[in-house]
């Protein structure tokens, strides 16, 4: 029995702010060096590819809502 609804907007984001902090948790260990700059595409290409997927969720779930009741 499931605990909680499974939100894949927020799996999408926390991926994307993971892949972020291993970049620069790579950086901090000297094993390569990533620019300051590159956090952004990573955590706004993330929150946009989250709130996308959100919406998709949404509106599986409400059609699915719809034609059950």
């Amino acid at each position: 029995m499931l605990r909680h609804e499974f939100q894949p907007g927020r799996l999408v984001a926390g991926l994307f702010l993971t892949a972020t902090g291993v970049v620069f948790a790579g950086d901090a260990g000297g094993l390569w060096e990533t620019p300051w700059f590159a956090v952004v595409p990573l955590v706004v290409g993330g929150l946009f590819l989250a709130g996308a997927t959100a919406a998709v969720a949404r509106g599986i779930r409400r059609r699915g809502d719809a034609r059950s009741g």
